[in-house]
């Protein structure tokens, strides 16, 4: 008999423990989290009445594949515009939120004399609350639609990338053991440096590629294919220093801007569940019963510097971010636990060996017990903020309405900073990628050339090649905004603003020397003044070229397009509406969408017949009618029933249109008792009106909307019947018709 091996035994002890808790804390209607950390102590060593896990390293890697795991699936929700349209608030808030409380996890670490990696790992577990316990927090309590609720989401999205950050710097950190800035600032630099080039070249490739073979793209494929790239990044990142979460991380973030991403998102979701499980159950077996009663005071402690610091500093930067105190409480009161992240900060410190023993016990026991209280806190926000309100002095009310009406308004934007700020982004964004692809022709293709062809004509090619693969870049930081509205309104505005344009230009012209110059005296011996002279003729040549004018607009305008792709395809399907609509609030203007209700006046009619724009004052703009879309559509086009309308108008149009709509939707049981179907038999008798007439002269079906669905006749059941049959004495017939029309038929009134 073959010797089970241990990895499977292991597994299975796992997963039977998580599949008896999970339904455990689902009867009790708790988060399935806490069900996972429940089972992987009943699987663990320390808890000696149940079968224990033999082979824990192997559980570790299990475990490190399940956060790569949980980190691709958060990618594949993230999405780098959403980062842009959170808004400042939400970005002040978080901001404020993971500052200070990483000063309170390491105040609190401080106070029990705990070395400094576990202050600072135990500052940066606290720092960021849940996302998935406060999702179910807010669908439980029915709270998920309130605007206090899309701010505290808003800043979760902010959170999930500042804790990406937050493990880059710890884990360099950890690996340096150096606390100066210059340090930080450098591991900032280079993860900046590279989740740049990573998402530029990334929205550029991927969607290209899935493009392609979309045709050889099953649910199959599709899950192969992506869990590829997702590792290809884990492999990528590992290799330049970075952990492999944020490999998963960055690789979801740019397979969340392509139209695949639900199905990406919705194929991985049981491979994330069952590595995820594996995670947590590997966290719940590092609880030790005996350190969490040692270590009970700083559990104690930090629960409380999680509970009073999270509402304190989330209500702060709610409040410094211009919202009411209200909005500012119901934030701070709903962040007040921690969660996945916390777990995945334990485990990197784990990895690395710079944190102790006992803080990851001390973690999972406060996130158990903030977790559980999430759902009192958010309850009593409002009544907390009411009483706050109350004793707050008079001037500190009107002083906190002041500013949150007046963080408000909105300024005329600057077209110095609107333009600076662009020429910045194309800056920074084409030479991370220039620099990118000359440390690739630096590394290994002037080498191979060398060793090939020769040092001289190796070193040449190596250089020609390296500039014209740039040159696009290059002519586009030189050229772009060169002739946008914010330049020459600010060239024809006033001289005074003349100079400082041209020295943008100029700016820019020597950046590109820069780059050029150095790809030269990189690869080619010459002397300065050769240098100089080919330097100024490939610049000039670059803003000449005209090939390398229409390169470099193809190159943007595709990124742009596989950026945007998912967005045109929801708008195109209608669960997004249309960029316009934005524009349309400035002039009092709505874009409103509305189901045609099986059973409304409207469907069948068209648009002329219907004349909506003279009756109501509202314009139909679009008709999306399943994975059809109908823009701008004609008067002879018919409404059918289920299609959606897009519909423009001001509110009072449109709150008009909305009660004719939900009128035509409302449910008449008096007609649905009327239209009930029944069956009933008739027996043709001596004086029956019936005997003798055929099917098609008796008037059933034309004169009572009835019809026979069967006749038995001596005995025997005729299930069809010739319409030219006459009904004979004793037949019995079998009607089924509307209940009023059938009683009728039987000479019954009902």
């Amino acid at each position: 008999m073959s010797h089970l091996p241990t990895l499977i035994a292991d597994l299975a002890l796992i997963l039977l423990s998580a599949g008896l808790m999970t339904l455990l804390f689902k009867k009790l209607k708790q988060p399935l989290v806490l069900g996972y950390i429940v089972a992987g102590f009943l699987a663990s060593p320390h808890f000696t009445f149940t079968p224990s896990v033999i082979d824990e390293a192997n559980i570790k890697i299990w475990a490190e594949i399940g956060v790569i795991f949980l980190l691709f699936a958060l990618g594949l929700e993230f999405s780098f515009k959403k980062l842009v349209k959170v808004g400042g608030a939400a970005i002040i808030a978080a901001c404020t939120i993971i500052f200070c409380m990483l000063l309170v996890g390491v105040g609190v670490g401080l106070a029990f004399g705990w070395k400094q990696m576990d202050c600072l790992f135990l500052g940066g577990m606290i720092a960021m609350s849940s996302t998935t316990i406060i999702y179910k927090a807010f669908d439980d309590l029915d709270m998920s639609k309130k605007h206090f609720a899309r701010l505290v989401l808003s800043i979760l999205i902010i959170e999930d990338i500042l804790a990406i950050v937050l493990m880059v710097v710890l884990s360099t950190m950890a690996v340096s053991s150096n606390f100066e800035g210059t340090e930080m600032i450098l591991s900032i630099g280079k993860l900046v440096f590279f989740l740049i080039l990573w998402f530029v070249v990334g929205i550029y490739l991927i969607p290209l590629l899935l493009k392609y073979c979309r045709k050889l793209m099953n649910s199959e494929t599709l899950l192969i294919v992506s869990l590829a790239l997702c590792f290809g990044m884990v492999v990528v990142a590992d290799t330049v220093g970075f952990s492999a979460a944020l490999g998963a991380f960055i690789m979801g973030s740019i397979l969340a801007e392509t139209v695949e991403a639900e199905s990406i998102e919705h194929i991985v979701k049981p491979v994330k569940d069952l590595f995820g499980a594996i995670f947590f159950v590997s966290v719940g077996m590092m609880v030790d019963p005996v350190m969490i009663g040692v270590y009970i005071g700083p559990i104690i402690a930090v629960t409380c510097a999680v509970i009073f610091g999270q509402a304190t500093f989330a209500t702060f930067g709610v409040l410094l971010a211009g919202k009411p105190l209200k909005t500012a409480m119901l934030c701070g009161f709903s962040l007040t636990q921690i969660g996945e992240f916390a777990f995945i900060i334990a485990s990197l410190g784990v990895a690395l060996n710079v944190t102790s023993s006992f803080l990851y016990p001390i973690v999972v026991a406060v996130s158990v017990i903030t977790t559980f209280l999430t759902p009192y806190m958010i309850r009593i926000a409002g009544p907390a903020s009411e009483y706050v309100d109350r004793k707050l002095p008079l001037s500190w009310r009107n002083f906190l309405t002041r500013y949150s009406s007046g963080s408000q308004t909105v300024n005329r934007e600057n077209l110095w900073r609107k333009l600076l700020f662009a020429l910045f982004r194309i800056v920074v964004v084409y030479s991370i990628l220039s620099i990118a692809i000359i440390f690739i022709s630096f590394r290994w293709f002037a080498p191979f050339l060398r060793e090939n062809i020769g040092d001289f004509w190796g070193s040449l090619i190596a250089v020609i090649i390296t500039i014209l693969f740039i040159s696009p870049f290059m002519r586009a930081i030189m050229i772009k905004k060169n002739h946008s509205v914010e330049f020459t309104t600010l060239w024809n505005d006033h001289r005074s603003n003349r100079a400082p344009l041209v020295a943008t230009i100029v700016l820019r012209i020597v950046i590109v020397i820069t780059f050029v110059m150095f790809i030269i005296a990189g690869l080619i011996k010459a002397s300065i003044g050769l240098m100089i002279g080919i330097t100024i003729l490939v610049v000039v040549v670059m803003i000449g070229s005209r090939t390398l004018k229409r390169q470099s607009i193809l190159i943007e305008r595709r990124f742009f397009q596989n950026l945007r792709s998912r967005d045109v395809r929801d708008e195109y399907l209608g669960a997004k509406k249309p960029s316009y609509a934005g524009s349309l609030l400035t002039h009092d203007l709505h874009l409103a969408d509305y189901e045609i209700p099986g059973e409304s006046e409207f469907a069948g009619k068209t648009l002329m017949e219907l004349n909506l724009a003279n009756h109501y004052g509202v314009h139909v703009t679009s008709i999306l009618r399943g994975r059809k879309r109908i823009n701008i559509p004609g008067g002879r086009i018919a409404l059918y029933p289920y299609d959606k309308i897009q519909v423009i108008g001001t509110d009072e149009q449109l709150t008009r249109f909305a009660a004719v709509m939900e009128e035509g939707a409302k449910e008449d049981f008096d007609k649905y008792e009327k239209q009930e179907m029944i069956l009933k038999q008739l027996m043709i008798d001596a004086d029956s009106q019936l005997q003798g007439k055929t099917l098609k002269s008796s008037g059933i079906r034309d004169k009572y909307r009835c019809f026979i669905a069967a006749v038995e006749r001596e005995n025997n059941m005729l299930m069809t019947l010739d319409v030219n049959t006459p009904f004979e004495e004793g037949d019995v017939l079998w009607i089924v018709g509307e209940k009023d029309n059938v009683y009728q038929l039987l000479g019954n009134k009902k």
